[in-house]
């Protein structure tokens, strides 16, 4: 497992959603020596992407990823998103699929759609020179956030669309690490991971989206986890994903970025 520096780190904007505007969580960033980031979409719609470019440049912190993208909101706002995303510099767009309606379709169906959806995207986002990058979310938001729920059926689909490079696959440790043969599947993902998340998942945890561990908190085994991902040639940063509305949305600014970096090489 190679050793980690302040420039192989990406902490994501969510990390500071709660205590930070657009700018200040960029400030955060930067004064740390922090020099990429995961843009927040909810912060970057509150700027305009104009506003958020500007932010951006001036403070030296590079936007290596947008998210999310949601598959089943259609065709247009998925190209809203790829635009932004170039528009801002971005390397990736994070796709979920987003939820869907039980009353007005089934599971399967959900499936198929974002699935179709994705396929669709891709001619745009070649054309943009963008990846899409493939989330699959924990099988307990299934109904709210994705109808893909597994690294399996993420590397399932992509066999299907395996001749466009612009598309892969976000790995989320918090999201996937209960999978049974999750080593596997991340062997069998190879090239096609294109961001790495990290969080830790609390063995008591008081809310499934928004009580994620800092890494060193909770039950997953960060560092086998890393090294697997590493040993399939990855070698992009490691990004910090937080959604803590109970304990880290609380902290001070500084504080957070401190844990993390305090953590890095020892935890994950």
């Amino acid at each position: 497992m190679r050793t980690l520096t302040k420039a192989d780190l990406c902490i994501h904007q969510v990390c500071l959603v709660e205590q930070c505007d657009f700018a200040s969580s960029l400030d955060v960033l930067a004064r740390n020596q922090i020099g990429k980031t995961a843009v927040w979409r909810p912060m970057l719609e509150a700027v305009g992407t104009k506003t958020a470019r500007k932010m951006l440049d001036d403070s030296g912190v590079q936007a290596h990823a947008l998210c999310a993208l949601e598959l089943l909101k259609g065709i247009e706002d998925g190209t809203r998103m790829l635009d932004i995303a170039a528009s801002i510099g971005a390397k990736s767009v994070v796709a979920i699929t987003g939820g869907f309606d039980a009353d007005n379709t089934t599971l399967a169906d959900a499936r198929h759609n974002a699935i179709d959806m994705l396929a669709k995207l891709l001619p745009i986002a070649q054309s943009y020179n963008i990846t899409i990058a493939l989330e699959p979310l924990h099988p307990m938001v299934c109904g709210l956030r994705s109808v893909i729920s597994s690294l399996r059926e993420a590397n399932d689909i992509l066999d299907q669309l395996d001749s466009s490079d612009n598309v892969g696959i976000a790995l989320d440790s918090y999201a996937v690490w209960w999978e049974p043969d999750l080593m596997t599947q991340i062997s069998r993902a190879g090239n096609r991971i294109v961001n790495y998340h990290v969080a830790d998942w609390l063995a008591e945890t008081r809310d499934i989206r928004l009580d994620r561990g800092m890494p060193g908190e909770g039950i997953i085994a960060l560092p086998a986890l890393r090294d697997a991902v590493e040993a399939t040639g990855f070698t992009g940063p490691v990004e910090v994903e937080i959604f803590s509305t109970l304990t880290w949305w609380q902290a001070e600014p500084q504080h957070v970025v401190d844990e993390i970096l305090a953590r890095i090489n020892r935890y994950f």
